[in-house]
């Protein structure tokens, strides 16, 4: 089976370019499940109802989170009935939502999803590596292939997720810094792994934010409202081949794909 991972959506522009090629590429690469990282898709920072539907609508299964996930507060009842949106297991148990789900893929496959966030120069939150093996013990026998969303800050931190989970998960997949990295490898034992998918959005810009108002506001000091950039706008993430007896992964490839 075909597993398309794709990074942190930025806003509108990111929204509109999954919508106009996320169909094509689920037709012409056999995918059989979607992921994304969606916690900037509303104005660019948190996630609403309507934008996670648009991102439904157009092909996406599954929608990962990470520490900006209740920045819109109209999000938390869907994150309490809908299984297919996470938020990070090591927040507080008393959080709102669920950080693991298991859904069906186009073919019937079982595909585990798992969301944590990282701690190395993040706000101080519960051990993502407890979160993962206490989810992993829960999930034994239940699914076809696992994939773990890793929304961390540090790469050496997503780095020792990958060797830790190496071949009790089908992939580990970064988020979170916007920047695709090129380090795409499947690990000894049968992990696809990767720092960071990069960003779904406006390439022309600071992270997806406007490059004048970012710069003005690091060297002036000033406070200054960040809007989401539109220039240069690319769909990337990796796609990922894994066989669904073995819970494996094959091959995984990094995509990009421009806006036209």
């Amino acid at each position: 089976m075909r597993i398309l991972a794709l990074g942190d959506v930025v806003g509108r522009p990111g929204r509109d370019i999954i919508t106009e090629v996320l169909p094509g590429l689920i037709t012409d690469r056999e995918v059989s499940f979607v992921v994304t990282n969606a916690e900037n898709a509303a104005g660019g920072s948190g996630l609403t109802p309507e934008t996670a539907r648009a991102l439904f609508e157009a092909g996406v299964d599954c929608i990962t989170t990470g520490d900006h996930v209740f920045r819109r507060k109209e999000i938390i009842p869907l994150l309490e009935t809908d299984a297919r949106i996470l938020r990070p297991a090591n927040f507080a148990r008393s959080a709102s939502g669920k950080g693991f789900t298991v859904l069906e893929g186009r073919h019937g496959e079982r595909v585990g999803v798992v969301n944590v966030l990282g701690r190395v120069f993040m706000k101080p939150i519960d051990d993502p590596f407890a979160a993962v093996e206490s989810i992993l013990n829960r999930l034994a026998g239940d699914t076809d292939v696992i994939v773990v969303d890793f929304h961390a800050e540090a790469t050496s931190e997503k780095v020792a997720m990958g060797w830790h989970l190496d071949g009790r998960v089908t992939a580990v997949i970064g988020s979170h810094t916007h920047v695709q990295t090129a380090d795409e490898r499947v690990l000894p034992k049968g992990t696809a792994y990767i720092t960071d998918l990069g960003m779904t959005g406006p390439h022309q810009s600071v992270l997806g934010r406007s490059v004048e108002k970012v710069v003005r506001a690091l060297t002036t000091g000033m406070p200054t409202h960040f809007d989401v950039a539109t220039g240069d706008v690319r769909l990337s993430g990796v796609l990922i081949t894994a066989d669904r007896n073995t819970h494996k992964a094959t091959a995984i490839e990094r995509i990009v794909v421009k806006k036209t």
